[in-house]
């Protein structure tokens, strides 16, 4: 079965806030795990995994469709613009 990604890095100085507000906003509807340096969110379609660098964050998501994955991209990325409004930051895919 083929699995299909994306990831986009975001530079900030606080990546472990974006993963805590980014989780617990997913927590009471679907499975998360997370800690300071990463972030586990379990979709229905797929998977959004964080992970803190010193750069700042890489938010990847992974599914075993094109349109599922085009879909967690949408879902992750207004939710994740959602939280980073103070810094204002935005994803780019890739």
């Amino acid at each position: 079965m083929n699995t299909f990604n994306a990831s986009a890095h975001v530079t900030t100085d606080t990546p472990a806030r974006y993963i805590s507000r980014l989780c617990k906003h997913f927590a009471h509807k679907i499975p998360v795990s997370f800690d300071e340096q990463q972030g586990r969110i379990e979709f229905s379609v797929g998977l959004a995994l964080l992970q803190a660098d010193e750069q700042g964050l890489t938010l990847r998501v992974e599914s075993t469709s094109s349109e599922d994955l085009e879909r967690l991209q949408g879902v992750v990325a207004s939710h994740f613009e959602r939280v980073a409004w103070q810094e204002a930051l935005q994803l780019e895919w890739r």
